[in-house]
């Protein structure tokens, strides 16, 4: 059944209602296992859409794009989404640097192949994330924000002896407010050695510390890349070449989009993430993960003042999401520290005023414990992970991350077996070389003092990958294998069975 016999030209979001005569009974889950319709279901753009009418007909789209969406009221009724609300957000900077809006994604529906539904009493066909046939995948971004030319070393070191490829983030500038900061300026040998061992390196921006405006600008423009392939930016900072930050700095996005492809630059973090790892918080194509009863049964063991801590933060840049909210609780961590460690009573009247203003949302939660314990965050309700977003005129490649600092709680062996088992997907957004006490679960203990349980876990994780039980691509290999699914079109032979017509080295099989 064709279904999308019009033009779309300047929608930038939009949904297709699919009706059927029998109920849906049942729908192919994130982890190619079959679930009833007794919950909502929702499949993401990387995760099968097929779906089993009561008759036992098997549904499912000739293209893998979009979202499928079924409410356990309307079991009738299926949605297939385009660029939903929060399903591909980035952000955005506005005014200054304390201002933020989430925006969607720009995206580009001239889609070569129309859109239909396929019935078969006979099979569907569902695809593999993984290049290792329906496995789980571990993928790493480290930020480098506190490398040094010793501990880069240390960590390559660490991650070859545990098998471990990471997206290893370097200031190509040595411009920083630490002397010992590490830069490709600096440690290009070093650097260079990443990559040798298979490593991918991208940039971080292009120095840790800002420059002046016009400096900037100049350094984005005009930079000369190292002479191998880096396609990945994340952003860092309050940089203002920023993809967060660039349109408040009156960049036109024609001249910051023609820079990039100049740049050879196609993958760009959202600055967003799903959520903070713990134990039981790692699959980031699993919603009921992201949630503030799993964020609290993962804390367990700590002071109750930590899990406070750690609850208030997460309801305000994850439940809420909001950032009026997140601002306050800014404000108040500053001027707490400013109050109490450096005894600056000036601050106190800010730190009443902002803090009674966020008791009334923090109670708001508990004393509806029970209706938001299981509230999916707003921007992970669409387990967004991988997007498309065009600039200009050009479209590139945007990812959300998984936060990952406390190593002990994140990959612990109970999450690595249920990552495993749940065929999950995360890309971390981590700090493997803070050196901060308060990080609980950091890899460094000291200067040169890898944490004992932290080695242990990527020990662990480290031997399910050399098993081939977890694929831990770099973040330039799983976009290249994952933008395969864009190439995925089905059809129904003369025998009733869905074949593939056409995919571009995506793994497949049969689902009967």
């Amino acid at each position: 059944m064709d279904i999308s016999n019009f033009l779309i030209p300047k929608i930038n979001s939009f949904y297709i209602e699919i009706r059927f005569y029998q109920p849906i009974i049942e729908f192919r889950n994130h982890d190619y296992q079959w679930v009833n319709c007794n919950s909502d279901r929702i499949a993401n753009e990387f995760c099968p859409k097929i779906i089993k009418l009561k008759d036992g007909t098997l549904v499912q789209g000739n293209r893998n794009i979009g979202i499928w969406e079924v409410n356990k009221k309307q079991k009738k009724v299926l949605l297939w989404r385009f660029n939903p609300e929060y399903a591909s957000s980035l952000t955005n900077y506005i005014k200054d640097q304390n201002e933020v809006t989430i925006q969607s994604a720009n995206q580009n529906f001239n889609w070569k192949q129309n859109l239909a539904i396929l019935f078969s009493k006979k099979n569907a066909i569902e695809f593999s994330r993984s290049k290792i046939p329906f496995t789980a995948i571990a993928c790493f971004t480290d930020h480098c924000d506190f490398d040094t030319s010793e501990n880069l070393k240390i960590q390559r070191a660490f991650f070859k002896q545990n098998n471990i490829k990471i997206t290893k983030g370097f200031f190509l500038n040595h411009f920083s407010k630490r002397t010992d900061n590490a830069s490709y300026e600096n440690d290009t040998i070093e650097l260079k050695q990443w990559e040798d061992d298979g490593h991918e390196l991208c940039y971080h921006s292009l120095s840790q510390s800002i420059k002046s405006e016009s400096e900037s600008n100049s350094d984005f423009f005009n930079y000369i890349p190292p002479n191998f392939d880096i396609p990945t930016w994340i952003d860092h900072g309050y940089q203002p070449y920023n993809l967060s930050l660039f349109k408040n700095k009156k960049i036109t996005e024609a001249d910051y989009e023609s820079n990039l492809i100049n740049k050879n630059i196609k993958i760009l973090w959202n600055y967003i993430d799903s959520g903070k790892a713990t134990v039981g918080v790692i699959n980031q194509l699993n919603t009921k993960q992201f949630t503030l009863l799993s964020f609290l049964k993962g804390n367990k063991g700590l002071r109750f003042s930590k899990q406070l801590q750690l609850m208030t933060k997460n309801m305000m840049f994850h439940f809420y999401g909001d950032q009026e909210l997140i601002l306050k609780y800014k404000s108040i961590a500053g001027n707490f520290k400013k109050v109490i460690y450096q005894r600056d009573k000036s601050k106190f009247y800010a730190l009443l005023k902002d803090g009674l203003s966020l008791v009334f949302s923090i109670l708001s939660v508990f004393v509806f414990w029970n209706t938001n314990k299981n509230k999916v965050y707003k921007l992970a309700k669409y387990s967004p992970i991988l997007f498309k977003h065009t600039i200009f005129e050009k479209e590139f490649y945007i990812f959300q991350t998984l936060k990952m600092v406390n190593f002990e709680k994140a990959l612990c062996k109970k999450n690595i077996e249920s990552l495993i088992k749940e065929k999950g997907v995360f890309i971390a957004h981590t700090y493997f070389s803070v050196p901060m006490k308060y990080h609980k679960g950091r890899l460094f203990y000291s200067a040169n003092e890898i944490n004992y349980i932290v080695e242990e876990n990527f020990n662990f994780l480290g031997s399910k990958i050399l098993n081939q039980e977890i694929w831990n691509p770099t973040l330039k290999e799983l976009v290249g294998y994952w933008s395969g699914f864009e190439s995925v079109l089905l059809d129904v032979d003369k025998l009733g069975a869905i074949v593939v017509q056409h995919e571009k080295d995506i793994i497949y099989r049969e689902v009967l």
